[in-house]
């Protein structure tokens, strides 16, 4: 742009020179005459006007020029007070926050298929992942979590809590399940310990009973009886026992509702195990399982997190489309965080853009400003040339006309 604009004004030159030679020959070489010279005078003028603006024209020490070199740091503090007045203020920011869903906009972009298979979301979000899983300190985080749960628990009354699961259970007939699962159980801790029910009934029976092998037939008539019972009360869903453990379920909910007595006992045995070492060990151990088994999921899959993480990513995002509330409170939370940055740390961001154009050479700061409005003060010269001339035309034609 800035060759066309010189190469125009060289070009009016040219034509001023050419016509003033046959202003003799036909009056309308004095319309050419006249539009040349004009054109040449406006076209000089912007040429100066814009090369004023960044550089001392033809290197002179012309009084106002190289106006931006001459004043960076003037143009720095008002760039800086510019920002600071017009898009850092409290007031702006959340007006400007306020007309704006972001939490829409994310959740929109993140449900949308093609984003869950960008592998650049899923390796951007597998890293941050996996550093923020590596630098928690895994004994003090434990430590926090481990704290913070207890006190949680301590504050929950869990007798209430459980005696109302096992009522619904009751109610749904679950507890049948469980009942038979104990039932299996007894008959497997049976079989494992045969040989000590045998030597209960040697070691109780006398001398006779012993000395006839009796004592043999009867711990095999007593297992055998155990066995037996276990599997009619397993097969038979209205066998008396079992009638009896339901009811024995039922009255346990009942005093794990409303015995004071049974609650202070849950609340005492919650206590002991929450101040036992060995549950802190084991939480300990089960966090550091579970971050370990992350971190090496996300990096098998080279930072992807296989399909889990797009698909945690896609849910993520429908929940910010499809949850207005949960919208509304993300959407709260940007507003107010924005607001807090721009009060606390304006006037930071406003010096450090002063600071940083005042830090520029003059050389570095009329480039930048030239690369980015340049083209526009060439379309000037240009315009310059072009409005010169028809001016220079119509005065032209007026003295002709008057004279």
């Amino acid at each position: 742009m800035r060759r066309t604009a010189t190469g125009m004004l060289v070009l009016m030159a040219a034509i001023f020179i050419a016509s003033g030679r046959w202003l003799e020959i036909h009056p309308a070489w004095g319309y050419v005459h006249a539009f040349a010279e004009a054109a040449m005078v406006g076209g000089l003028a912007d040429w100066f006007a814009v090369t004023a603006l960044f550089r001392r024209p033809l290197g002179l020490p012309i009084p106002h020029t190289a106006i931006i070199p001459e004043n960076k740091d003037r143009i720095a503090d008002t760039m800086a007070g510019f920002l600071r007045e017009n898009f850092l203020t409290p007031q702006v920011v959340a007006r400007r926050m306020g007309a704006m869903n972001l939490a829409g906009a994310v959740g929109s972009y993140l449900a949308d298929p093609a984003a869950s298979r960008d592998s650049r979301v899923r390796a951007g979000a597998g890293e941050l992942m996996v550093e923020v899983l590596e630098s928690l300190d895994p004994d003090r985080l434990g430590t926090q979590v481990r704290a913070g749960l207890a006190a949680q628990l301590e504050k929950l009354e869990i007798a209430p809590l459980l005696g109302s699961m096992l009522d619904a259970m009751i109610e749904k007939g679950r507890h049948r399940e469980l009942i038979d699962k104990i039932i299996r159980w007894a008959g497997l801790v049976l079989e494992d310990n045969e040989q000590m029910v045998r030597d209960m009934v040697h070691n109780r029976a006398n001398a006779v009973l012993r000395f006839t092998g009796l004592d043999e037939r009867l711990a095999n008539s007593v297992i055998d009886g155990l066995y037996k019972l276990l599997a009619e009360v397993l097969i038979d869903p209205e066998h008396p026992l079992r009638n009896k453990i339901e009811e024995g379920l039922q009255d346990f909910a009942r005093d794990l509702r409303e015995d004071p007595e049974m609650q202070a006992r849950v609340e005492r045995i919650k206590i002991e195990l929450l101040n036992n070492p060995a549950v802190g060990d084991w939480w300990q151990s089960v966090w550091e399982r579970l971050r370990g088994r992350l971190i090496a999921s996300i990096r098998e899959s080279g930072g992807s997190g296989s399909g889990h993480l797009a698909e945690t990513i896609a849910e993520l995002g429908r929940a910010l489309r499809d949850d207005i509330r949960l919208q509304r409170q993300i959407n709260r939370f940007a507003r107010r965080t924005a607001v807090g940055v721009s009060t606390r740390y304006g006037d930071q961001i406003v010096q450090l853009v002063s600071e940083t154009v005042r830090r520029w050479d003059a050389t570095t700061l009329t480039d930048r400003v030239e690369s980015a409005v340049g083209r526009d003060l060439q379309f000037i010269r240009i315009n310059g040339t072009l409005v010169g001339g028809l001016v220079g035309l119509t005065l032209h034609a007026l003295s002709t006309v008057l004279g």
